[in-house]
């Protein structure tokens, strides 16, 4: 072979390689369970970075309008993965326990949920008991005030009186005296109320997971037909993840450029804080340093169904064994996704 013939030979062979390569990359659908804000860094980055790609998956990221949504359309088959939180993934089991399709979470993103009661301090709220007899905001199907039964119980609060709203009127309302206390993500809350002329110093903010209520919150979810056909698949994007937020937690102010791509008219200093409020609070918590990134304790696991089952008012009664399947996390032996704790 004549070294002309051996270089068309090999380009040739390289091309059907990369072109093979190519059409074996495993489309994969993924819905967020909000807009393109801070912690959506988490799945852009694998994207942006090639993390994905490089395990053999063509990941495509869309943006969600909230967590029961993003279920709903895992369930249905629109997207084989998504982020949702732990309570609406129950929440739906147990009221659609006949369903076909339903979603199941294969890995911990947020170890704790990050509901919070919110308050200004001249309400003179300083603490839960502060809340009896209070009014309380929130919209119908915030996380917050879904599970506020499990807090109540908790911290031996009573006769709350609850007034309904849009998500973008939450914060207003409180601002505006309309309402004494508000439930909702503690990072995202506290920049409303910041971005409506409130100092940080001035907000009360009483994470559940502080209180007494130790519920998970976001995890990955997936499709249990993309489960039972390529788990294979399910594992590479769950490793693939995993390598992405060790980048997210190591540098949050360059990864948030990957959600400016994705949406350009994001506030940057904005966003970084609030990805990195996220990763204090939830991501990065003691509870996740101590179980570890992505897990999942049974026992914490059965009696947040439990409590669920109760808050929420349940058709049936949630198994927390149908919800979880920990089979295709990356192995133990990977290096710790976390960044140090702090000081």
């Amino acid at each position: 072979m004549n070294k002309r013939h051996f270089i068309q030979t090999t380009a040739a062979l390289a091309a059907t390689l990369a072109f093979g390569s190519a059409h074996a990359q495993t489309p994969i659908k993924f819905q967020l369970d909000w807009r393109f804000e801070g912690p959506a860094a988490f799945f852009l980055q694998p994207v942006a970075k090639g993390h994905f790609k490089a395990a053999g998956l063509d990941v495509t990221v869309d943006s969600g309008n909230g967590s029961g949504g993003t279920v709903t359309r895992v369930a249905s088959g629109t997207y084989d993965m998504g982020f949702a939180d732990m309570a609406a993934l129950m929440e739906f089991h147990a009221n659609n326990p006949d369903a076909p399709n339903k979603p199941v979470a294969v890995m911990m993103v947020y170890n704790n949920t990050p509901a919070a009661v919110l308050a200004l301090k001249k309400s003179g709220i300083t603490k839960p008991a502060d809340l009896s007899g209070k009014k309380l905001g929130a919209p119908v199907f915030d996380a917050g005030r879904k599970g506020f039964p499990i807090f109540e119980k908790a911290n031996n609060v009573s006769n709350v009186a609850w007034t309904s709203m849009d998500p973008p009127l939450r914060e207003t309302m409180l601002v505006r005296g309309d309402i004494d206390a508000i439930t909702g993500f503690s990072f995202t809350s506290l920049l409303n109320l910041e971005a409506r002329g409130v100092k940080a110093e001035d907000v009360v903010i009483m994470p559940y997971a502080d209180h007494g209520v130790k519920l998970y919150g976001n995890a990955i979810i997936a499709s249990p037909k993309l489960i039972a056909e390529n788990p294979a698949a399910v594992k590479a994007f769950l490793t693939a993840f995993a390598k992405g937020a060790k980048e997210v937690m190591a540098n949050p102010v360059a990864a948030i450029e990957t959600v400016k791509a994705r949406d350009g008219i994001i506030n940057v200093a904005l966003e970084t804080r609030r990805l990195q409020l996220a990763i204090d609070s939830v991501v990065a918590s003691p509870d996740a340093r101590a179980e570890g990134f992505g897990q999942a304790n049974p026992g914490r696991l059965a009696l947040m169904a439990s409590q669920v089952s109760d808050a929420y008012k349940t058709k049936t009664r949630i198994n927390p064994t149908a919800i979880w399947n920990g089979s295709m996390l990356p192995a133990a032996a990977d290096p710790n996704v976390l960044p140090p704790a702090k000081k």
